[in-house]
């Protein structure tokens, strides 16, 4: 289980959506300001759902953005890197102390208006940075009421930790939103107010005096706006079938690195993203596994837990860090994304996609647990011929033991509300939804078809 989270860290939301993609739906209208380019209607925007997801992936997108020292690349996997720099910059880590100068460039999207004017966005990425390279991402939006944001900071981050420390920041809000960690969250949500459009900015930086280049695959987000609620009536069942993915218990590496969260037992995040890495074919070498005690078992997971920390959060639960790392290896992508209901999860694992659900509940209120949490992830694998979830549950005191079977009811309630009454009787967040996908650079057909109907692109 990961450790305790605060209700301040983020509010979640439920997200209550039609299992499919509509048909035939007029996009929405684009937001026009006056030297601000907006971007083109995107087939994974869908008025049914109450989840907006927007990405940034093709050379057209790259193209289409706002380049200052920065430019596109072709090719299979196509990208932004660092051109001739704008110029260069002082940074101090705040988690070190080092000051370093870096050469930078910048590239800023389009305005995505959202299909769903939101309370909550979540950015995500997907980027190579080699040693000597990290990136910034950053969100500017303007609220319903005509008003801007400030540009938030949603991450600072490299794949390794040599040069700079991957990070959150703390302290930032305007008096209408908040960003907490890896979320931006609208502060009072029932006067009404809402994110009515955004845009994203990136800053690669490289050592001065050298070729190096980060190379930034995927840029998105995703914004929500749904109803708080205790309860989320059951989907019916709609697909029995089990995919064959590693096992893995974070609960064997309780005591070990305790600088990344205290250890194991907080690791339910990057073992759950480790599991699914492997599944789609990700293998550490052993000179990437070099620096772990060889009396451990399952090192991969003590990488995974280093490499996905956040230094600010002091956690490995960031949710765009894990998706960020599952996108280190070759071949993968990943993102943070909000899905309606089980039938949803039944879609894309009929395509052969697993997925990372976030919960939180009270030890009686999921049959079979035998512990309670106020944040967990979870790897959803299959369905019983009932309709129960099959999962492979990283709180378990052995690999073998990690297979578990919930009761669909139960697991679907505590996975979509948005409230719930802890252990002391007090009103606190529920995880709403949340869902963490990793897949294939270039998904088959039927798995873009999957992921397109839960509005993944």
């Amino acid at each position: 289980m990961s450790r305790a989270e605060q209700p301040s860290r983020r509010t979640v939301l439920t997200v209550a959506v039609a299992a499919a993609v509509a048909t035939g739906a007029a996009p929405a209208a684009a937001a026009t300001r006056p030297g601000v380019a907006t971007d083109a209607a995107d087939p994974a925007r869908t008025p049914d759902r109450l989840v907006d997801n927007r990405a940034w992936i093709t050379y057209a997108d790259w193209r289409g953005g706002a380049a200052e020292g920065t430019r596109a690349r072709a090719g299979a996997r196509p990208g932004l890197e660092l051109g001739t720099p704008a110029g260069t910059a002082d940074y101090t880590d705040p988690h070190t102390g080092t000051t370093a100068t870096w050469a930078y460039g910048t590239w800023t999207s389009p305005v995505h208006r959202l299909a769903v004017p939101a309370t909550e966005v979540i950015a995500s990425w997907n980027a190579h940075t080699p040693a000597g390279t990290w990136i910034q991402v950053e969100l500017q939006g303007t609220y319903s009421d005509g008003t801007d944001t400030p540009w938030y900071v949603m991450g600072r981050w490299a794949s390794g930790d040599q040069d700079i420390r991957r990070t959150s920041v703390d302290d930032q809000t305007d008096g209408k939103s908040t960003i907490w960690t890896d979320t931006f969250s609208i502060d009072d949500a029932t006067t009404g107010l809402r994110l009515a459009s955004y845009r994203l900015r990136l800053t690669l930086y490289r050592k001065p005096g050298t070729k190096l280049t980060p190379t930034v695959w995927r840029l998105g987000a995703m914004g929500s706006d749904v109803p708080d609620r205790f309860t989320v009536p059951a989907s019916a069942p709609a697909l029995a079938g089990e995919l064959r993915v590693p096992r893995y218990s974070q609960e064997i590496h309780k005591g070990q690195y305790p600088e990344y969260d205290n250890g194991g037992e907080a690791w339910c995040s990057p073992t759950s993203s480790q599991m699914i890495i492997e599944y789609w074919g990700g293998l550490l070498t052993p000179e990437q596994l070099s620096w772990v005690d060889p009396s451990y078992a399952d090192p991969q997971v003590c990488h995974a837990a280093r490499y996905t920390y956040d230094f600010q959060y002091a956690g490995c639960g960031n949710w765009p860090f894990n998706a960020a790392y599952a996108a280190t290896f070759k071949g993968l992508q990943g993102v943070v994304t909000r899905l309606g209901s089980l039938t949803d999860l039944e879609t894309l694992i009929a395509a052969g996609i697993p997925a990372i659900t976030s919960q939180s509940f009270l030890k009686e209120e999921l049959t079979g647990a035998g512990y309670g949490t106020s944040g967990h992830l979870m790897t959803v694998i299959g369905f019983t011929a009932d309709g129960d979830v099959i999962a492979n549950d990283p709180a378990s005191e052995s690999d073998a033991a990690v297979r578990r079977v919930y009761k669909r009811s139960e697991w679907e309630n505590i996975w979509l509300r948005t409230k719930r009454y802890n252990a002391s009787g007090k009103v606190v967040s529920g995880t709403g939804g949340v869902c963490y996908l990793y897949f294939p650079a270039h998904p088959t057909p039927r798995q873009r078809k999957a992921l397109a109907a839960v509005g993944v692109r």
